[in-house]
């Protein structure tokens, strides 16, 4: 079985899309772990603020089928392809870590670069998976986040019901 990392977000109607995807991993792979969810401000553009948490889940499926099992969740939560990469979102769920794969084809791609990018992709990851080491770095997710320049887009922990 492999250990799949997963960062999720949303900043149209938060709350229940992210309740709806961490509903349809747990049906489709099982018991997952949650990270907890983190505020911030949209980043590209002007637009509400995003939640932000990351997921564990342990499967079989082959990185291109966890990345097809992610669009079948983004179509559940109405999002539409297509437009803006920057832009608001129903759902955005990307496929963060994959064991220790280092994959650079469309459409998987990991470790996903954003993880050393974005306080709300590290520090969930760091919270899930403090030991794991970035498999094209060498440092664990806390080394990465403690050497992170929290200040360049801040982040408040905040509470959803599940």
């Amino acid at each position: 079985m492999a250990t799949v990392y997963l960062g999720l977000g949303s900043n149209e109607s938060p709350e229940a899309n992210l309740r709806l995807a961490i509903r349809e991993l747990e049906r489709r792979y099982g018991e997952l772990a949650v990270s907890a969810t983190y505020r911030s401000a949209a980043v590209g553009f002007e637009g509400a603020d995003f939640l932000n948490l990351a997921v564990r889940l342990q499967c079989d499926d082959s990185p291109l089928e966890v990345c097809d099992a992610i669009e079948l969740i983004h179509d559940l939560a109405g999002r539409v392809r297509g437009g803006d990469k920057w832009g608001s979102r129903t759902l955005d769920i990307d496929l963060l870590l994959y064991d220790d794969l280092v994959i650079n084809e469309r459409p998987v791609r990991v470790p996903r670069d954003d993880i050393l990018r974005y306080s709300f992709v590290l520090r969930p990851l760091a919270e899930l998976a403090p030991d794991q080491v970035h498999p094209v770095t060498g440092k664990t997710m806390l080394e990465h986040w403690q050497e992170f320049d929290v200040s360049s887009h801040p982040l408040k922990a905040v509470s959803i019901a599940r």
